[in-house]
């Protein structure tokens, strides 16, 4: 009889030892979850990671892909279930051929179909630059589904970002400047072999986002990989063209210039937390002005940051959306 209880016993001990070591090693795996949405004749691309409430992030570019978050917004996932998209032409995303297809209403639209086909219920949403755009778009048609909303170095008026890129341009050394301006004179496009023709010049993405805007991306913390002819050929260019327009990284003429959203933004109810760097491409002043249209909204200016705020100053930005979302 003793002997049976102490089988008992062990076995118990053994069975628990068991439930814990399991119990122990799920919480520090993150499973990945990926596929695609059909969103309205789109096939949406989306990642899953980590656990918790929905976090949706929503990229810039326009043209760019969700990697530019990696590994950054990685900790996030500690606390939130992190779902990255593809924007619809982007990344893994399918295109189309008619590139009108390329708007942020039918972006803001793609969200909305991934959060239906995932079951996420109400989000918070990120978005980045001119994936913050989109984000206001979302949250202008959508937001009796989002439970927080974050935008992360944007802009609400295409009037207001054209003058900050003219002085952009301005501030640049004044022969790189006036070599950019020949550049954009002779036309950007058509230009080199077949298969260079349909983007930049390789000297003009070295001067645009190498020696025009390299102050403005990073600040504390700069990229050591950073290389402006990697934006040229990682860019969809179809979508680029459509979205910022055709003539220069110093205008932005595309069908984004449809983003003129200051009176509208305070429509806005839910929880909107606002971050931006103080050396930003997307300058503090239209963030604090975004802020003073949005009732109750909370701005967080990051110091020594330039438009990759998650790069120059990572554990302030995850800390801030952390504590936001977690509200």
């Amino acid at each position: 009889m003793k002997m049976r209880v102490a089988a008992l016993v062990l076995l118990t001990l053994v069975s628990r030892a068991v439930c814990f070591a399991q119990s122990s090693a799920a919480s520090n795996l993150f499973p990945i979850q990926e596929g695609f949405v059909d969103s309205h004749g789109a096939l949406i691309y989306y990642i899953s990671m980590g656990r918790g409430a929905p976090l949706v992030i929503a990229h810039g570019g326009p043209g760019a892909s969700h990697d530019y978050f990696l590994p950054y917004l990685l900790p996030l996932m500690r606390t939130s279930r992190l779902i990255f998209i593809d924007e619809r032409g982007s990344g893994k995303s399918s295109k189309f051929q008619d590139t009108r297809q390329y708007t942020l209403a039918n972006m803001a639209d793609d969200i909305e179909a991934v959060r239906q086909a995932l079951g996420l219920g109400k989000i918070s949403l990120l978005g980045h630059s001119v994936g913050g755009a989109l984000a206001q778009v979302y949250a202008l048609k959508y937001q009796n589904n989002l439970s927080h909303l974050i935008l992360g170095s944007t802009f609400a008026s295409a009037k207001e970002l054209n003058e900050v890129l003219g002085k952009m341009k301005a501030a640049m050394d004044p022969n790189d400047r006036k070599r950019l301006e020949d550049l954009e004179s002779a036309g950007l496009f058509g230009k080199g072999e077949n298969w260079e023709r349909g983007r930049y010049p390789d000297e003009y993405a070295r001067l645009a986002w190498g020696k025009g805007y390299f102050p403005y991306v990073y600040q504390a913390r700069p990229d050591p990989n950073y290389d402006p002819l990697a934006s040229n050929t990682g860019t969809a260019w179809d979508v680029y063209r459509e979205m910022w327009g055709s003539h220069g990284e110093f205008v932005m003429d595309g069908n984004l210039v449809e983003v003129e959203y200051l009176d509208q933004l305070s429509q806005i109810k839910v929880p909107t937390l606002i971050i931006v760097g103080d050396h930003d491409e997307c300058d503090p002043k239209m963030s604090r002005e975004m802020q003073q249209k949005i009732a109750g909204s909370k701005l967080v200016i990051l110091p020594q940051s330039g438009h990759m705020t998650f790069v120059d100053q990572p554990d302030q930005f995850n800390d801030a959306v952390r504590s936001f979302v977690s509200r």
